[in-house]
């Protein structure tokens, strides 16, 4: 049975024969295709049904180290168009997401919630760099090198598909929240990962730059994807009927929520003993608080003055109570534990 399908810019009553994809029939789990510049059909797996009364846009065909894939891309008229514009973001339906990347989190939620990182490359390092280290050993064009060369390649996909299944899962988990807004941060990832610039002195002689550190940060970065995540999350939360906003992150992670004071000034201060609430505030929740505030225009203005911040308009008032209600949620244990920051 032939199915009548369309192509972008083609017209619905041309002629079968001038159409560049056509799809021939469809067995269980199996759909046969036939390419215009190919002979024969294609048979393909098929992961998910077709819906009825489809249009096809366009197909992708892809090689990987497992295998042949093949995208299909279809338009459906009965599934709706979701407007973000429609929802509007509250104090009580939206959540801030902050990137930690600090031991295993990975995510801290203005809810006073960590999720935990996968970090599949760091884990896969040493064994992709054995097979890398015996691959440059063999020949080229030997046939011990391709065969090394196809383990190396399966051994990055499964890095690869384990990060992208990862970042489903975390979207997943984010959504049963039943928040309709998420705010998280507009990253500039490719400059975060940028090598630092060499120093020379007088002589010509390269200097300690720092990159040393920076090259371990780099590669958190990247093993992150956080730009696959923030994508994955927009397309899913879409579905879903959520708002995605990304908001510029300057000094979110410095400011006290509750007080605007700048408390957090170091990347090595994690936390902060506040003796007047007799509060811990952890740093990334804190600063996850802050993009939420950020991406409802209540975060207060920020001005230089002789090159030190100073806070300027300030709303903090109006939200003082709920962020100390939650960053009360889930405290640590009493604070005789914390002595040192209690004195």
């Amino acid at each position: 049975m032939r199915f009548n399908v369309l192509l972008q810019g083609r017209d619905s009553n041309a002629a079968t024969s001038s159409k560049a994809i056509n799809i021939e029939r469809i067995e269980k789990k199996w759909l046969f295709l036939t390419f215009s510049k190919l002979k024969g059909w294609v048979k393909v797996r098929l992961h998910r049904p077709l819906p009825d009364a489809f249009k096809l846009k366009n197909a992708l065909l892809t090689g990987k180290a497992d295998g042949w894939y093949i995208t299909i891309c279809l338009e459906d008229p009965n599934v709706p168009v979701f407007k973000p514009d429609d929802v509007t973001p509250t104090w009580d339906n939206t959540l801030g997401l902050d990137a930690v990347l600090h031991e295993e989190n990975y995510l801290a939620t203005s809810e006073n919630a960590k999720l935990p990182a996968l970090k599949s490359f760091r884990k896969s390092e040493k064994s992709l760099a054995k097979v890398s280290n015996r691959k440059s050993t063999k020949k080229k064009g030997s046939k011990s090198r391709r065969k090394l060369a196809r383990a190396e390649a399966r051994q990055h996909q499964r890095i690869a598909r384990a990060r992208k299944d990862h970042a489903f899962k975390t979207v997943h988990a984010l959504l049963r929240t039943n928040k309709k807004v998420f705010v998280h941060e507009d990253l500039n990832l490719k400059v975060l990962s940028k090598r630092n610039k060499a120093k020379l002195d007088e002589n010509g002689k390269y200097l300690p730059n720092g990159q040393s550190a920076k090259s371990g940060l780099n590669k958190s970065w990247n093993d992150a994807a956080l730009g696959q995540f923030f994508t994955i999350l927009e397309y899913i939360a879409g579905k879903a009927g959520a708002r995605v906003i990304a908001v510029n992150p300057a000094y979110t992670s410095q400011l006290l929520a509750y007080r605007d004071e700048f408390i957090f000034t170091d990347c090595g201060i994690r936390e902060y003993w506040e003796d007047k609430e007799s509060l811990l505030v952890d740093r990334d929740v804190n600063a996850s608080i802050n993009i939420k505030r950020v991406g409802l225009g209540l975060f207060p203005t920020i001005k230089r003055r002789k090159g030190n911040p100073v806070v300027g308009d300030s709303t903090t008032n109006s939200t003082s109570k709920e962020v100390l209600g939650v960053l009360r949620m889930h405290q640590k244990p009493t604070p005789c534990l914390y002595s040192d920051r209690c004195r």
